[in-house]
């Protein structure tokens, strides 16, 4: 399940989020997203050949989020 509408409470994001999600929660571009996904220190899990994020390890990264560079 994607997200469709816009976020307004931390209750109403998915069990797991995928790119796109990610994206639209954080306001960034879908490639940016998957950037951020593809990073060891970001909480995402490889199921088959999708990355998906499950909703208790985003809630904790977005508690303390990290900076990483720019690329």
């Amino acid at each position: 399940m994607n997200i469709e509408n816009k976020i307004t409470k931390i209750e109403d994001l998915p069990l797991s989020l995928t790119a796109k999600d990610v994206a639209k929660v954080l306001g960034v571009s879908l490639e940016h997203a998957y950037k951020l996904i593809h990073r060891k220190e970001f909480p995402s899990v490889q199921i088959g050949k999708r990355l998906v994020i499950p909703k208790p390890a985003f809630e904790r990264w977005m508690e303390n989020p990290f900076f990483y560079e720019r690329n």
